[in-house]
Parts: structure tokens; C-alpha cells; sequence
């Protein structure tokens, strides 16, 4: 044998895990949440946790409602927007063609 613990996956001083040692789990309530790809998602909370409204739905990540009859559509993505994007929204072509023509006359006097 190469070294190594003579049983894998144990560790000095680990004991078997069980109810008595950790403790007693809380008392839990199991929510169900509906997106709207007609995935049906059962969560668990404490009796006494705030339950959200809404759920992201593990298998394709839409927002799902607690209510069946009340679905939630996907959230409106904006596209990326480039800093030239921004500017000129701030900004017309006019206001640009001036401050190029003050930078220019900066540069050359």
C-alpha cells in the first residue's frame, strides 16, 4: 500500500453524523412555486422563515410565482451599451462637433 488512510473518505476523529449529533433539524414547511415553462418547484423553509413572493426556477432560471394562476413573465434584458452609446445620448452631433473643434484648437495653440 501506497500510504494513505486505510479507510478512504474518513479523517481522524470524524464519528458517524446522525440526528444526535448535529442536532434536531427545524421544522419546515414546503412552498411550491410555478414559472411560467409550466415547471413546478417545491422549496423548503423553516416554519418561522419569511417566504419570498417569487423563485428563480432551477431548470430554466425564469422567475416562478406561488401563484398557479399568476405567472410571472421573463424580466426585459437591455442590450449592452457601448461608452459611444451613452455619449450620445447626452450628447447631439452638433455638441460633438464643437467640443472636436475646441480640442482642436487646444492642441494647436
Amino acid at each position: 500500500m501506497a500510504g494513505g488512510s486505510a479507510i478512504r473518505g474518513s479523517r481522524v476523529g470524524s464519528g458517524p453524523l446522525g440526528e444526535s449529533e448535529r442536532g434536531e433539524a427545524a421544522p419546515r414547511q414546503r412552498v411550491k412555486y410555478y414559472c411560467s415553462n409550466g415547471h413546478t418547484v417545491s422549496v423548503a423553509f423553516a416554519l418561522d422563515a419569511d417566504v419570498p413572493d417569487q423563485w428563480d426556477c432551477p431548470r430554466c432560471g425564469l422567475p416562478s410565482s406561488r401563484d398557479a394562476g399568476n405567472l410571472l413573465s421573463a424580466p426585459k434584458n437591455e442590450p449592452y451599451k457601448t461608452h459611444l452609446a451613452y455619449v450620445k445620448e447626452r450628447r447631439s452631433d452638433e455638441d460633438g462637433m464643437v467640443i472636436l473643434a475646441e480640442a482642436l484648437l487646444e492642441m494647436q495653440g
